[in-house]
C-alpha cells in the first residue's frame, strides 16, 4: 500500500534515478531476514533453493545489495552482468517506463564498475547465508569477447553459487552472434575451463542465459550444447528485440523490451527449450512475471526456478513475498508436496 502511494512520485522521476534510489534505499533495509527452509525448497543444479523466485541480473548490477533482496523474500538473487574493466554503457538516457504497458525497455549497454570493484564487494559476503549468482559479460570494446567470459568465471567462481553467462544481451553490438552453435562451443569450453582452473572450493554451476528471439534450430542447438557442456541451467529468456503492440508513447525506442508484453513469447520459448531439452536440464523461466499466476504458470511450463525485475517497478518491493505465498497456496491445493513435483506438470 505504501508503494502505491508513493509510485506516483517515483514515475515522475527519471528511471534510471529511481532505480539508484531503489539501490540506496535497499542498503539501509536491515529488517527482514532471509528465506527458510520450507515447502517451496528445492535442489537445483547441485544449490539448495529455499523458494524457486529469484531476482535477475540487472538490478543490481555491481553487486551492491543481494542480501537486501534476500532479505525482501527472494529465494536467491543474480546481480551483473560484470565485465573485466568498468564500463560506463550506452548514452542517456535509455533506460524508459512503458506505464501504459506495464513495460521497461533498455538499452543500457552493460554499465558496471568491472571486476575489480565487483569482487572486492562480493568477497565480503562470503560466510553469509543465501543464495547469489553472478552474471558475467564481456567489454563492448573488447578485442576477445570470449577471453572475457574466462576472465570473468575464473575470478568469480570462488563467490559465487552459480555462474550465469549472458550471451543474450540486445544492447552490446554482435553479443547474440555467441549463440551461434560454434562460438558457443568455444565459450563454453573457455569458461569451463576458467571455473576449473578458479580457486573455487566448490565448483559452481554454469547457467546460460539465452535470448527470446531465436529460430527453432537455434533452440535444438543451445539445448544440445548446453546438455553435452553439463551445464547447470538454462534461463529463459532475456529481453526481446521484437515489439508486440504496445500503446505507450516511448515504446518506439530501441533496445530491450521486457514486462508483460514480453510474458507470452518468453513463456513460449521456455516451452520450446523444455521440449529440446527433454525435460533433462533445469530451466529458470524469466520475462513478464509480475504475480504467483504467471510464476505458476512457468513453474507447470517447465521452470524449476523463476525470476522477475520488471515487476519491481510497477508492484513494488513486496511482490516477492506476495508471490511465494501465492506458490505455495497453489502448490498445497492443486496436491503437491513439493515444488520440484510442479516442474513441468502442465
Amino acid at each position: 500500500m505504501l508503494y502505491r502511494l508513493l509510485s506516483p512520485a517515483l514515475f515522475a522521476i527519471d528511471p534510471e534515478i529511481a532505480h539508484g534510489l531503489a539501490l540506496k534505499a535497499l542498503k539501509v533495509r536491515l529488517v527482514g531476514r532471509p528465506a527458510n527452509v520450507g515447502p517451496l525448497t528445492s535442489t537445483v543444479a547441485g544449490i539448495s533453493f529455499p523458494n524457486p523466485l529469484g531476482m535477475a541480473a540487472g538490478f543490481d548490477k555491481d553487486g551492491e545489495v543481494p542480501d537486501a533482496l534476500l532479505r525482501l523474500g527472494f529465494g536467491f538473487a543474480e546481480v551483473g552482468s560484470i565485465t573485466p574493466l568498468p564500463q560506463a554503457g550506452n548514452p542517456k538516457p535509455r533506460l524508459f517506463r512503458l506505464k501504459e504497458d506495464r513495460a521497461v525497455i533498455n538499452r543500457m549497454g552493460f554499465n558496471n564498475a568491472g571486476l575489480e570493484a565487483a569482487h572486492r564487494r562480493l568477497s565480503q559476503r562470503t560466510s553469509r547465508p543465501g543464495v547469489v549468482g553472478i552474471n558475467i559479460g564481456a567489454n563492448k570494446d573488447s578485442a576477445d569477447r570470449i577471453a572475457d567470459y574466462a576472465t570473468m568465471a575464473r575470478a568469480m567462481a570462488p563467490l559465487a553459487s552459480y555462474l550465469a553467462v549472458n550471451i543474450s544481451s540486445p544492447n552490446t553490438p554482435g553479443l547474440r552472434a555467441l549463440q551461434d552453435e560454434g562460438a558457443l562451443v568455444a565459450l563454453l569450453d573457455a569458461v569451463i575451463a576458467a571455473r576449473d582452473e578458479s580457486e573455487a572450493i566448490t565448483q559452481p554451476p554454469i547457467f546460460l542465459k539465452v535470448a527470446p528471439d531465436l529460430e527453432p534450430t537455434d533452440i535444438d542447438a543451445i539445448s544440445r550444447i548446453a546438455i553435452d557442456k553439463k551445464l547447470g541451467a538454462l534461463i529463459v529468456s532475456n529481453t526481446t528485440i521484437l515489439r508486440p503492440p504496445l500503446v505507450a508513447w516511448d515504446a518506439g525506442e530501441s533496445g530491450g523490451l521486457s514486462g508483460r508484453p514480453l510474458k507470452n513469447l518468453a513463456l513460449q520459448r521456455l516451452k520450446d527449450f523444455r521440449s529440446a531439452t527433454g525435460g533433462t536440464l533445469p530451466l529458470v523461466g524469466v520475462g513478464g512475471i509480475a504475480n504467483a499466476d504467471d510464476a505458476w504458470e512457468r513453474i507447470k511450463a517447465g521452470a524449476s526456478l523463476v525470476q522477475l525485475y520488471s515487476a519491481m517497478v510497477y508492484e513494488g518491493p513486496g511482490v516477492a513475498r506476495r508471490i511465494v505465498r501465492g506458490l505455495e497456496q497453489r502448490m498445497r491445493a492443486e496436491g503437491f508436496s513439493t515444488i520440484a513435483e510442479a516442474v513441468g506438470s502442465g
